[in-house]
């Protein structure tokens, strides 16, 4: 069996925590590993790091060998089997793709079976998971295409569902059922209706297929992903942007009469809104969640997700409140699924926020901006060991280097130099220079800028380790 994780979605529904530009799946919600990391640990219990392939995007690429290098696996996960989509084009085009990998790269056969997984999920016990992977890889074997449902234990408005046929019909193979229809995500009138049937199951978007089932599914039913799926990979690669952007879902699975759904039995959660996370967190006697400096008084069933400032809450009751360095969100319980409302509308307004943390990420390390004016920006810079930045230049800024911590490998004009904490270095205007960490911990470094323009675009690369554009807008 092979496994396709998906990894580039950009998950606005735990605004302002998880942003397009570091969204959750590479969130520490849980404990110490990352989402992304916990589906790869899971998924190394049921197969070898060969096995497994992450579908992604150039954006994210850096953030998901990151997570890969931080796991430091005895036998890692080969770097070929990270494939970038050369678009977002959903999930359809990208499941084409992943086994348009397997067949031209790995040598995959139309028997072998794939499997299909989020990266931002829960599950527990993974011992359990496991087994049921087994089974829907023997179910797969027999032409079906293998849904992963969930039984519903409360009216849930925020997942799609699926209905099989009862039992009684004479349909049940084994431990599987028919499935007889998918359905959108319901109202809480028609959810709680759901909740009760005993037929209905939560659509996981987990699933299996042989890689030929799948492959006739498409030309069945998708003539237009085929169409581009029938060249090798590279071409396909270079012909992706003509993909249709459609899900499975929509492309496949609300069509075909080879789908079948596995109940599964043990804890599942896709953290798809501050609702699912209050969930999986330990609660006070008052049902409260509190992470941070917080007092809260006469307050119950609420979580208060503090960051930098203390938080005081007074009579207040089934309330969501999540602070960032540049966001608030508060909103009642079980009206979660809005924030998704809220990023549109901040987007409408070409509001930075909706997409972007204080701090941001890049592929050395990461900045955070101090604060901004006229003429002057101040950044806190951190570059992991053994890392640089690209050899740059600005046309409209001079920079001031100050290290904090570590030990900073300066490039500046002709001249190589070391600075240590405490010490600084000064980079005029149209000077090619460069900042590198050549030691073992982490590099800090405050930087002034002074110009007449200090946007992150005054900047012309001549030489970058990470393969990005001589131009482009970012350091």
């Amino acid at each position: 069996m092979k496994a396709i994780i998906l990894a580039g979605g950009s998950g606005t529904r735990l605004w302002p925590l998880s942003r397009k530009n570091y969204p959750k799946q590479f969130l520490k919600l849980n404990g110490d590993r990352s989402l992304l990391q916990q589906t790869v640990e899971r998924l190394l219990r049921a197969m070898p790091a060969e096995d497994i392939i992450l579908m992604t995007n150039s954006d994210y690429k850096f953030h998901v060998l990151s997570d890969l290098n931080s796991l430091s696996l005895s036998v890692p996960l080969p770097a070929s089997n990270i494939i970038l989509e050369p678009a977002s084009r959903n999930t359809a085009p990208a499941i084409a793709l992943g086994i348009k990998y397997c067949v031209d790269k790995l040598g995959c056969s139309e028997e072998d079976v794939v499997f299909i997984s989020p990266s931002d999920h829960i599950i527990k016990p993974v011992g359990k998971f496991i087994k049921y992977l087994k089974q829907a890889e023997e179910i797969a074997k027999k032409g079906y295409i293998v849904t992963f449902g969930i039984r519903p234990d409360r009216p849930e408005t925020g997942y799609g569902y699926i209905k099989v046929r009862r039992e009684a019909s004479g349909v049940r193979r084994q431990a599987f059922f028919d499935v007889e229809k998918f359905v959108e995500k319901p109202d809480a009138k028609t959810a709680a209706r759901y909740a009760g049937r005993g037929n209905y199951y939560w659509n996981s978007g987990m699933f299996a297929f042989s890689i030929g089932t799948m492959i006739k599914e498409f030309k069945r039913y998708a003539p237009e992903i085929t169409k581009i799926a029938s060249m090798n990979f590279n071409e396909m690669v270079a012909g992706f942007n003509q993909m249709p952007e459609i899900s499975i879902d929509y492309a496949v699975m609300e069509k075909s009469d080879k789908v079948v759904t596995l109940p599964l039995d043990l804890y599942w959660n896709d953290i798809g809104s501050w609702d699912s996370l209050y969930d999986i967190f330990d609660k006070d006697k008052m049902g409260n969640i509190k992470k941070g400096d917080i007092v809260a008084i006469d307050t119950k069933k609420t979580m208060i997700l503090g960051n930098k400032r203390h938080i005081s809450t007074i009579g207040i009751e089934d309330c969501l409140i999540v602070e960032t360095d540049d966001a608030v969100l508060i909103a009642k319980r079980g009206e979660a699924q809005k924030v998704r409302d809220v990023v549109n509308k901040l987007k409408k307004e070409n509001r930075k926020e909706a997409d972007e943390h204080v701090m941001t990420y890049r592929p050395w390390g990461n900045y955070t901006v101090l604060e901004e004016g006229h003429r002057y920006k101040i950044k806190r810079i951190a570059v992991n060991p053994q890392e640089r930045l690209s050899l740059q230049m600005h046309h409209h800024r001079s920079e001031h280097w100050v290290v904090v911590k570590g030990t900073a490998k300066v490039i500046i004009g002709e001249r190589e130099i070391l600075i240590h904490e405490n010490e600084s270095a000064y980079v005029p205007k149209s000077t090619l220079h460069r900042l590198e960490n050549p030691g073992n911990d982490l590099l800090e470094i405050i930087e002034v800028q002074n110009g007449d323009y200090v946007g992150e675009d005054d900047i012309v690369r001549s030489d970058d380790k990470y393969g990005r554009q001589v131009l482009k807008n970012n350091v």
